[in-house]
């Protein structure tokens, strides 16, 4: 059972889909080393955790569901180059940032701009119905009822983020990076109400880069020092990410490109990297994957033809790269564990698909209310459409359950896996599964060297079936793990026709 490399690029994991021919046998990982999990919240977008697996058992990667189109940019200032979108929650309210851009297509490999780049705001109390607010700040062409946040360099990428770092005042709590290399790289903006923005300094914070992409940063909690990420390029042209971290975000130390566990060369257009809202100790990304597919039987039968030659006539890659945004994970913010499959693929060939720059997500994840009365809240995204052609860019809100990003999954037939020895803290393990009306889970506790613990063992385990992000597990009715909390153990969990998405003790 080799780990399918057209899936999931991972060293060392062990699990795959395997087929009904397949016979099944126990696959081990090198012993790996003792981890304090204490009460964090562990997801399954790596093999960190997972030392052991048996039976038919997988990483399974799910996709974000398409749901309504929230908002189209069709404002005079805006138009179809409107991109690089910024979306977060602050409070009760859902915050847009993106810049406002229309070109046209014209044969060269120019695209001659209409109106100047603007980095515009738009609102929303559910992130599902958006408002673009008249703010008065800055006019086009005389108008000044517009929702035109910052006009000048960085307007290109501007991109904002609320500092989370402890001690961070109040009136300087909102920053933005945003900049190109013609304007000498990144700059560093800084807001009270996110509204009215103005320049740390005069010079950028960040040179040495291309950044004609999203360029983000953020404060990490777990080492308690700023991130940055951008876009740059490598000696052999293949586009790439950078990082680095700081203590103040003016001045940035540890430069270094990012790399990937056994994945192959390919183009990351842009990062969009985030500390997991309910696993920080994570870092996920979902950068857009970059792809030049020739011009085909394929390409020409793709949707909106004569659009496409039009582009192709003004510049090759223009009507035949194609774009898709996949996902990442890091636990150092340098080297991370990619999935070479997509994360949201281009979907059902339609109008307004399958071109490029189509499905780049928004920077950031929020939570929303599930469509399904008492469900619970769920992840959205927000995927970028309507480029190159037409009124304007739009955004399509995607959802996902939260944590839904990789699951364990075993069909009926049945597989297991061990964790690598763990301590924890807590009095309960939960979990975040799913099963069929036939399935099932269940759960061992086991020493460090494997044998089950007397009260914890599979046959004590209570039968665990349903679709819950925070299911407790039982023992013959005892949900307490509290004696065993700071001793070394392994979980062991079995699964039929279920997924596993999460464990976290409590």
């Amino acid at each position: 059972m080799a780990i399918n490399r057209r899936q999931f690029l991972g060293a060392g994991v062990t699990a795959a889909t395997a087929t009904r021919d397949t016979p099944s046998r126990p696959k081990t990982h090198r012993p790996k080393p003792l981890y304090a999990m204490g009460s964090r919240r562990e997801l399954f977008v790596d093999d960190f955790l997972v030392e052991r697996t048996s039976g038919q058992l997988s990483y399974q990667l799910h996709h974000p569901i398409a749901r309504e189109r929230v908002i189209q940019h069709d404002a005079p200032w805006e138009g179809v180059g409107s991109a690089y979108h910024t979306v977060f929650q602050d409070g009760d309210t859902y915050r847009m940032y993106y810049r406002g851009l229309n070109f046209k297509v014209t044969r060269g490999p120019d695209l001659p701009k209409t109106n100047r780049e603007v980095a515009c705001f738009a609102s929303s109390r559910d992130g599902i119905h958006w408002e673009k607010p008249e703010l008065g700040l800055y006019d086009h062409e005389g108008n000044k009822k517009t929702n035109i946040v910052w006009r000048g360099n960085g307007c290109h990428n501007f991109s904002p983020f609320i500092d989370l770092r402890p001690g961070c005042p109040d009136n300087t709590r909102l920053k933005a990076l945003g900049g190109l290399r013609r304007e000498g790289g990144l700059y560093l903006f800084t807001s009270a109400d996110g509204i009215h923005w103005k320049l740390v300094q005069d010079k950028p914070v960040i040179t040495n880069g291309y950044f004609d992409s999203q360029n983000i940063a953020f404060w990490d909690s777990t080492i308690n020092k700023y991130r940055a990420y951008w876009r740059f390029f490598m000696p052999d042209d293949t586009r790439a990410i950078r990082t680095a971290i700081s203590d103040d975000l003016l001045s940035w130390t540890d430069e270094q490109d990012l790399s990937y566990v056994d994945s192959p060369k390919q183009h990351m257009y842009t990062n969009n990297v985030i500390p997991y809202f309910r696993a920080p100790h994570i870092l996920l990304g979902f950068p857009m994957r970059y792809i030049e597919r020739g011009w085909n039987p394929s390409m020409q039968a793709l949707p909106d033809l004569e659009n496409r030659r039009k582009r192709v006539a003004a510049h090759p890659r223009y009507g035949q790269a194609l774009t898709e945004t996949q996902i990442m994970a890091s636990r150092d913010g340098a080297r991370f564990t990619l999935w070479n499959d997509a994360f949201l693929p281009p979907g059902i060939q339609r109008p307004d698909s399958w071109y490029y720059a189509h499905n780049s997500v928004a920077w950031n994840i929020v939570t929303t209310a599930s469509s399904q009365p008492g469900a619970p809240d769920e992840l959205s995204f927000y995927a970028s459409g309507g480029q190159w052609h037409g009124p304007g860019s739009t955004l399509t809100r995607h959802t996902l359950r939260q944590d839904g990003f990789v699951s364990l999954r075993s069909s009926s037939r049945g597989g297991e896996f061990v964790t690598r020895p763990i301590t924890f803290q807590g009095r309960r393990l939960a979990v975040n599964f799913a099963t069929s009306a036939a399935g099932t889970m269940r759960v061992e506790l086991q020493s460090a060297t494997g044998e089950p613990i007397e009260g914890f063992s599979l046959a004590e385990s209570d039968d665990i079936f349903g679709n819950e992000l925070d299911r407790t597990v039982s023992w013959r009715g005892s949900p307490d793990v509290g004696r065993l909390a700071g001793r070394p153990i392994r979980i062991r969990i079995t699964l039929g026709d279920a997924d596993l998405y999460a464990i976290k003790f409590s």
